[in-house]
């Protein structure tokens, strides 16, 4: 359902934003990088925002002019929440996008209603679109986002090589991915494929 709904984001009259909630290892992260991926083969420019990383910075410098961009990705919301000044930046920057005719993607770990914000128009703002629960992803779910990042690095990573990557590395979806960073690394320098005696090879397993 959620890949629909990402799919007819793109199309003209799409909702303006999506906002997907889950707990950590729900693949929200990997969601959001896949669409602006995505994004680009519609000729969209699109910007991804790790939230966490951000909140430090003035959100003034972080927003402004992102209205002008086709697809926002905002992840991890939860970080600024209880920020007075980033509340109020980010929900001056979802009207603007909105009256632009932009795409906004969220994410959080809780619902629009149960995120701790104290700017109640902020709050109401998030649930105005797609609002998605997202459960922790499957071991089925791991692999096709594993086949998906590798395809989107130009890798060839086959059913049997994943599941063997699967079944010896750390089961967060982030550690997976810092896995095929390494393999991407080492796959790129010694030019060889991803078989399973190159990933013993490399991850030590």
């Amino acid at each position: 359902q959620i890949i629909h709904a990402l799919k007819y984001f793109f199309e003209e009259d799409a909702e303006h934003c999506i906002y997907m909630w889950g707990a950590t290892g729900a693949g929200l992260s990997h969601l959001l990088q896949a669409s602006c991926h995505y994004a680009s083969g519609f000729c969209f420019s699109a910007q991804y925002l790790p939230m966490a990383e951000l909140v430090r910075f003035s959100p003034y410098d972080i927003l402004d002019e992102l209205e002008d961009v086709d697809l926002v990705c905002l992840d991890g919301i939860q970080a600024i929440a209880g920020n007075k000044a980033w509340e109020q930046a980010l929900f001056n920057f979802f009207n603007r996008s909105k009256d632009g005719g932009r795409r906004l993607l969220l994410t959080a770990d809780a619902s629009p209603l149960e995120l701790p914000v104290n700017l109640p128009d902020l709050q109401s703002r998030l649930g105005w679109g797609l609002v998605f629960h997202l459960p922790e992803m499957s071991d089925t779910d791991k692999q096709q986002a594993l086949q998906m990042r590798a395809r989107a690095r130009g890798l060839e990573l086959g059913d049997e090589v994943a599941q063997f990557i699967l079944h010896r590395a750390p089961r967060k979806t982030a550690e997976l991915f810092k896995c095929l960073d390494r393999l991407d690394n080492a796959s790129l320098a010694e030019q060889r494929k991803l078989t399973i005696p190159f990933v013993k090879q490399v991850l030590d397993f």
